[in-house]
């Protein structure tokens, strides 16, 4: 297993000239789930996309520490040589038609092929293996064009698997899917991270980010309010002051993890009575 440290320092980032993202810093560590969270349009994907080299930045660094190189800028490195250092799930993807699952996830071999060489024994094993950690082993053969949206968002994470790089970035992987889904996949992070993967993933869903981080950011404005272990982050002060309503916050007995409790108007609403039932 490969393993790598990204590093952003002091990113400022925009669109067209309106800044979204000011001075922020980020750093991804081997074995390590860093979740970013945080309001809609709060540079939470602009950041991630920054620091995969998908965003241009207007001022600030990206570097990698390989595990025997020393740091180097992410700009130093050709397009192929990051892809095998960094591979990222964004939320927009496309929607492949005429390609089977495992077409889509030999994608994520792209960056160790030639132009016209075929698969090595190497590619074929890591995109069996990437089918199966996504449970897509026995679709593998199906169409595209046959999958739910669900299914298709676990291909594309198959796809950066079979990349097989030391940092993973994902941007809200647990979207589109259902409830098992969602806990699979949140299990997978923390599965790779403890093989060495650096792992960053924004994440709306506060309670699954502190099932799973060892870190947290949390950015309000596009500026870093917070960082640290989620019992740091996840405050009530810090998540009542950054999202704009009452929220407490727990330690659960069992876990240990934080659990956040929004204040919400409906959580004092009495229960409803039965209705009586009328019989003639």
């Amino acid at each position: 297993m490969k393993a790598s440290t990204l590093h952003g320092s002091d990113l400022c980032l925009g669109y067209r000239g309106n800044a979204v993202v000011h001075g922020a810093t980020l750093t991804l560590r081997p074995g390590r789930v860093t979740a970013l969270v945080g309001p809609n349009g709060s540079g939470k994907s602009t950041l991630l996309r920054a620091i995969a080299r998908l965003h241009r930045k207007d001022s600030g660094s990206v570097t990698i520490d390989g595990p025997d190189a020393d740091s180097r800028p992410a700009e130093a490195l050709t397009a192929k040589e990051f892809a095998r250092e960094v591979a990222m799930l964004s939320q927009s993807r496309p929607h492949p038609s005429g390609l089977s699952v495992r077409d889509i996830v030999t994608y994520g071999r792209h960056p160790y092929r030639s132009r016209f060489a075929g698969l090595t024994d190497q590619d074929r094993h890591a995109v069996d293996t990437a089918l199966e950690l996504t449970g897509l082993t026995h679709m593998s053969e199906r169409s595209a064009d046959q999958l739910s949206g669900g299914e298709l968002q676990r291909v594309w994470l198959g796809t950066a698997l079979a990349q097989d790089t030391g940092v993973l970035l994902l941007d809200e992987p647990t979207n589109h899917l259902d409830l098992k889904h969602q806990i699979d996949t949140l299990d997978l992070i923390c599965d790779l991270a403890a093989r060495g993967t650096a792992v960053g993933v924004v994440l709306h869903d506060l309670d699954q980010a502190a099932g799973v981080a060892d870190d947290v950011v949390l950015l309000a404005a596009g500026r870093v309010l917070a960082s640290g272990t989620p019992e740091e982050v996840l405050t009530g002060a810090h998540l009542s002051e950054v999202y704009g309503l009452p929220i407490d916050t727990l330690v659960d007995e069992d876990t240990q993890r934080v659990r956040v409790l929004p204040r919400a108007r409906h959580r004092l609403r009495p229960r409803r009575p039965e209705p009586e039932v009328c019989t003639i």
